[in-house]
């Protein structure tokens, strides 16, 4: 039975538990992004580790993350998505139920860094829907799937705050809740999730991911580590060069290779270019957001003259969580829009809202009501640029290139929010308020207002990629559909899936955009 024969007779249920499972899954991978930033002080106290040792702790996932997934996606697309969703699980549990066990600084990093290949878990999940979902319901289950990372990071916040409550607060409780996510993520795969009825085979392009993890990790080692090192250092400036040359060495092998880990057609593609684009400032605006307003909220009034004094439980539940919220039932209306409108207007029309609610935080940001209504806007402008960015890829690649194409829109999106973490920490650092000898500097006002506007043009210029970058749809949609579900009807039955280039693709996507 052909794909599209098979997913016409798939039962809706089904499919309904395989969105639902696959979004569990995805949201425990945002979780881990954002699990232990609420509890690094915590850490730090209770290991007794500088702060620069403890901001391992997240640079170690965030170099998992990077190395892992299109390595992973890859793997997936090779040898079937299912089994690699639980290998990757399985690794997932483990390093937090050693998080969760250890007193040891190394070996919580450790834990970590395989905490980190959880981030394959996205692309993975995409690569099934396209798999097992009709074409016409397609767009909607991504939109679901990945309003749940903006979600999983609001509730990962949440959680910390309120599982390390008291006098006398535990961090490996915040594990604990990983492990419990983790393994419910994993009952729900083994399941529900049906075995990949195609896989493309062939060799593991193990130079190709070597040095494309070498030049992701020569890239975002100084970015997220620049604060403490310096970034005039001599540490800093030679791993921007060593990653610059690392390019270069990339590209050569996987011009080299006969069955390269990532396609080079894939980054002179229009629409995946861009998209890549696009995914690299909102995961900068995010991020910003996200930073901005939890540092804000907690600076205390009567010392700073703004701010709001607020908890670190409170700058969760109050102020960030109403974003998170929105970001997940926005993610349907992006779905629906992607449909009527296309994946490229919806992506103008979310980095529009954007642009308004950082104008908004920009321009007040004295009450919590204001605070609040401007991250519900954020937050509908991130849903929808979850929601469209996936269908971009989808549109633009064949299927058996699935999980690598959103494995590298997944890495964009964490370069952008690594980005953001240092330039967000360097500007607030860069000018604070003279107080008494003794007490911490806080940074002064305006340093807040210029980290807005700075989010704000990021997604001025998503809107720019959105509407000159990306090429406008003239074919009908239905057109499009048939397009996407016949480019993953195998050839024969049995057998792997045609290979089709990009270039060939190119016609299909264009229409979606």
């Amino acid at each position: 039975m052909s794909h599209a024969q098979h997913t016409a007779a798939a039962r809706p249920s089904g499919q309904t538990a395989v969105v639902l499972v696959l979004g569990l899954a995805a949201m425990v991978v945002s979780m881990m992004q954002t699990l232990v930033v609420p509890i690094l002080g915590i850490i730090q106290s209770e290991l007794d580790a500088t702060t620069a040792n403890v901001s391992w702790v997240t640079t170690a996932t965030l170099l998992s993350a990077a190395v892992f997934t299109p390595l992973l996606g890859r793997f997936g697309d090779m040898h079937g998505k299912k089994p690699t969703l639980v290998g990757v699980l399985l690794v997932m549990i483990a390093g937090s139920v050693l998080a969760a066990t250890t007193t040891s600084l190394t070996w919580l990093i450790v834990g970590r860094v395989m905490q980190g290949a959880a981030t394959a878990i996205f692309p993975l999940a995409l690569s099934v829907l396209r798999e097992e979902i009709k074409p016409e319901k397609l767009h909607g289950a991504m939109a679901l799937v990945s309003g749940t990372l903006a979600f999983g990071s609001g509730l990962a916040l949440v959680g910390a705050g309120l599982l390390t409550q008291g006098s006398d607060p535990d961090y490996h409780r915040v594990f604990w809740l990983a492990v419990v996510l983790a393994v419910v993520a994993l009952v729900g795969v083994l399941f529900v999730v049906p075995a990949s009825r195609s896989k493309t085979g062939g060799r593991t392009d193990w130079l190709g991911a070597l040095t494309l993890a070498l030049l992701l990790v020569l890239l975002l080692l100084p970015i997220s580590q620049g604060h403490e090192w310096g970034w005039t250092s001599g540490r800093t400036l030679g791993s921007f060069a060593a990653a610059v040359v690392m390019v270069g060495v990339w590209v050569f092998t996987e011009t080299r290779v006969k069955e390269p880990m990532v396609d080079m057609k894939m980054f002179t593609h229009r629409p995946v270019l861009f998209t890549n684009l696009a995914g690299l400032l909102l995961g900068f605006a995010m991020f910003a957001q996200f930073i901005g307003v939890s540092y804000l909220v907690q600076m205390p009034e009567q010392l700073a003259g703004y701010g709001f004094g607020a908890s670190v439980l409170d700058a969760s539940v109050v102020y960030l969580l109403p974003t998170t919220l929105v970001s997940l039932v926005g993610a349907q209306f992006g779905g629906v829009l992607v449909r009527r409108i296309g994946a490229r207007a919806t992506l103008a029309a979310g980095a529009c809202f954007g642009v308004v609610g950082f104008a908004w935080l920009t321009l007040a940001h004295d009450t919590t009501a204001s605070v609040i209504g401007a991250g519900m806007v954020v937050g509908l402008a991130i849903s929808f640029g979850y929601a469209s960015m996936p269908a971009l890829i989808v549109a633009s690649v064949p299927a058996h290139q699935t999980g690598i194409a959103n494995g590298i829109n997944s890495i964009s999106r964490s370069v952008g929010s690594a980005v953001a973490s240092a330039m967000i920490t360097s500007l607030l650092a860069s000018k604070t308020i003279k107080l008494p000898a003794g007490m911490p500097a806080l940074p002064e006002e305006s340093q807040f207002t210029l980290s807005f506007a700075i989010a704000g043009a990021a997604f001025a210029l998503v809107t720019v990629v959105a509407l000159l970058g990306l090429k406008a749809a003239h074919a009908p949609r239905t057109q499009v559909l048939r397009k996407v579900a016949e480019s993953e009807t195998p050839s024969a039955a049995g057998s792997a899936p045609e290979k089709v280039s990009v270039s060939e693709k190119a016609s299909s996507a264009d229409a979606t955009l």
